[in-house]
């Protein structure tokens, strides 16, 4: 390591260490460590057989026996730890005078009937599927045990605030969660405890100053170039699918924001719907920055199942890490970058390097990061850790915001009246007018889509008693350090996208019909009886495949000027 910031060399072992296991699959790995775990037990089985004979010459006992015994040792020993481990969870509750929380119960043996519904429902269902109903019934704190590995479910803002805040020392990542997501993660902030956790947020922090996170041209020049393909497809009389649009606008911002260098996702070809008459002419292999935004998606797929399976998940990766064939695009994407940043702060040091020293102003995260360290392994963790965080979530709730203000006309036109109010239809936006559009912050905030509740009485009833109640960006110390970046990404891309389109709306036709809600949906509650899409989650939310939408562009005679009138913005020419 090198650069003002003292590290420990024990670091950058256990990096190294974390990726030596990479020749076996998750699956091999699970089997080899349960092997090994019961050779003991095994062999304990057969020196007693040995030492009982010894002890007693005319004692025989049968090979068959001692087989069958060594054999049933395994369980009876599985089953002992289990015992064991409740006992003691039990005994340390009742000393710290805690109760346990309730525990959902399956019908069949190791609960393998809820791991069937759990997989089942992620895959098939609706999002939160069955979990909710649980809630009501065991309360907002429970446990479940599959294949006895325990788990916690809870949406008490109280709990949430113990483990993420007053108590955070003593809730870890964990050694189990860390190999789980490892061969995506690796090391990075994302899935680092104690020491590693504390390196990976000195690095990084300095660089989310004021300066960085309102520094607009990035989000103008690459906002401008997806405002552009939108209207020449609405010229050309075709929707545009605005899921795949919005995550194309958040790859080439985050690889420019990070390398300096963005992968220009949006000069390729959009997307065509099924139903459209040139949809066949345009088929064609993906191009490499297509590739690497679907090898992300891909490892976050392969990330989404394993949290949902629990400690069982290596069983599905038996024969194949399924993140392994997705990280070789990303690292095939990344190593050119990290060795290039390397390269050059390395020569920074030579007469020649110091000509052409980078200005601060326009240093990206990944040469503020090389100033700390030139280790390619770590630089590759935090890069990618910080990719995916600040590419999918971004782009999942603009996503979310459109198709919402979809099924929400009146909030699209009081959101678009307020832009025009403050900006007028061009005017470019700056950190202290995204803080001022009250309304625009209101509704990026909404898990239920109802964005007054962020200005109304509700907002000091409930948020201000226990901010915990909504935490899309973590709290705590591991609170996201790009949450100010990310919420000035949203509203200025959709302030450009307010002044550009007086109209917005769904092309359901477009759409492919399995990411279409079932029609049972429509008769149930709450927001699933709204949705006209399938929403999906895997770390993220998304829809299903598409978001076809169709936009109308502004028209020259339109008038900007509004006031607040009696709960609405009020075009003035109305009053």
């Amino acid at each position: 390591m090198n650069g003002p910031v003292p590290t420990c060399k024990h670091l950058i072992d256990t990096i190294m260490a974390s990726r030596t296991t990479a020749v076996l699959t998750p699956g091999l790995r699970l089997i080899l460590r349960f092997f090994v775990n019961n050779l003991i037990t095994v062999s304990s089985v057969w020196l007693l057989s040995r030492l009982l004979t010894a002890y007693n010459e005319s004692l025989h006992i049968p090979t068959a026996l001692v087989v069958l015994a060594a054999f049933l040792s395994i369980p009876a020993t599985f089953s002992f730890r289990i015992v064991l481990k409740n006992l003691r969870t039990r005994r340390a509750a009742k000393r710290m005078g805690a109760i346990l929380p309730p525990r959902w119960d399956g019908r069949s043996f190791g609960n393998f009937d809820l791991l069937q519904h759990t997989v089942d429902r992620f895959q098939n269902g609706y999002i939160g599927e069955g979990l909710w109903d649980k809630i009501d019934e065991l309360g907002h704190l429970h446990s479940i045990d599959i294949l006895w590995n325990r788990m916690y479910t809870t949406n008490d803002a109280d709990v949430l605030k113990t483990i993420l805040a007053t108590d955070f020392a003593n809730f870890a990542k964990g050694e189990g969660l860390r190999e789980t997501l490892n061969s995506v993660l690796g090391t990075g902030v994302f899935n680092a405890d104690g020491d590693l956790w504390k390196f990976h947020r000195t690095m990084t922090r300095p660089y989310f100053s004021r300066d960085r996170i309102s520094h607009f041209e990035l989000f103008d020049a690459h906002a401008a170039v997806a405002i552009e393909k939108m209207k020449g497809r609405l010229r050309d009389g075709h929707a545009v699918d605005f899921q795949d649009l919005i995550n194309r606008f958040a790859l080439d911002s985050a690889t420019e924001f990070l390398f300096g260098t963005s992968v220009h996702s949006l000069k390729s070809e959009l997307p065509y719907a099924h139903n459209d008459s040139v949809y066949s002419q345009f088929a064609r292999p993906h191009d490499s920055a297509e590739k690497f935004s679907h090898a992300v998606f891909g490892v976050q797929e392969a990330l989404a199942m394993r949290l949902r399976l629990g400690g069982t998940w290596p069983l599905q990766e038996i024969r194949r890490d399924k993140s392994a064939e997705h990280m070789q695009v990303i690292d095939e994407f990344l190593k050119p970058i990290l060795t290039e940043a390397i390269a050059k702060n390395r020569n920074v040091g030579s007469p020649k390097g110091n000509a052409e020293t980078q200005d601060e102003e326009h240093e990206t995260l990944l040469d503020h990061l090389v100033k700390l360290t030139d280790d390619p392994v770590l630089l590759h963790d935090e890069t990618l850790n910080i990719l995916i965080a600040g590419r999918d979530t971004t782009a999942s709730t603009l996503s979310l915001v459109v198709y919402m203000t979809c099924l929400y006309p009146d909030v699209f036109k009081r959101l678009r009246a307020e832009v025009l109010e403050s900006l007028g239809s061009s005017q470019t936006p700056t950190f202290d007018d995204v803080r001022k559009l009250k309304y625009l912050r209101a509704v990026i905030n909404a898990l239920s889509f109802d964005p007054d509740r962020w200005l109304d009485e509700r907002l000091n009833k409930y948020f201000a008693r226990n901010p915990f109640i909504f935490i899309p960006f973590n709290a705590g110390p591991r609170i996201c350090l790009g949450q100010q970046f990310a919420y000035n990404e949203m509203s200025f891309f959709l302030i450009r996208l307010l002044q550009n389109f007086s109209s917005l709306e769904m092309d359901l036709a477009a759409q492919p019909p399995d990411s279409r809600a079932p029609r049972e949906w429509a008769s149930a509650e709450g927001q699933q009886g709204k949705e006209k899409i399938i929403p999906k989650c895997l770390l993220t939310l998304f829809l299903k495949v598409r978001l076809f939408v169709v936009l109308t562009c502004r028209t020259s005679e339109e008038l900007t000027l509004f006031h607040w009138q009696g709960g609405l913005w009020v075009r003035m020419s109305e009053e």
